[in-house]
């Protein structure tokens, strides 16, 4: 009688932990859904970025940390991110960025191809981006201030 007790109470345990463990692989599945994922860009007097590649999925929430590190001043050395559109001929955006210092150096008439970007930091400035990851794809990102792009880009890899 004791045995059958036993083993009763070892198949209730059994069929308790089964089930609470099933529960809690539903619950989890249940909560995933879009990440975030940070990164930490900056932009230096040498006129690059510390990153050349962003991978994301599609779908991921993304917040970009943008931080000046150099020490020479804005109307020297200012940097921005701009997240372009796939396609958008660089020196064409570039040539026009020259002439619109008054906006950040971002051109008013392509704003169309611009996915999101920031302000102009001066030394030591920081801003933070967020945004939504755009479709599968490979988008550039570039620094716009007058002569910049040449070295200061890098891609947005969504998957």
């Amino acid at each position: 009688m004791l045995t059958k007790i036993k083993y009763m109470f070892a198949s209730l345990i059994l069929v308790s932990l089964v089930s609470c463990g099933g529960e809690s692989k539903k619950e989890t599945a249940q909560n995933e859904g879009p990440k975030t994922v940070e990164f930490n860009l900056t932009a230096n007097d040498q006129m690059q970025y510390n990153l050349k590649a962003m991978v994301v999925k599609a779908g991921d929430k993304i917040k970009v940390n943008f931080e000046n590190i150099g020490k020479m001043p804005i109307d020297k050395m200012g940097h921005n991110f701009i997240l372009l559109k796939p396609n958008v001929d660089l020196a064409t955006f570039a040539a026009k960025a020259v002439a619109a210092k008054d906006n950040n150096y971002i051109p008013a008439d392509e704003t169309e191809n611009i996915i999101v970007h920031s302000k102009l930091l001066g030394p030591g400035e920081k801003t933070v981006i967020e945004f939504d990851a755009p479709a599968q794809g490979t988008y550039k990102f570039v620094c716009s201030f007058p002569g910049h792009y040449i070295t200061m880009q890098g891609n947005l890899i969504v998957r």
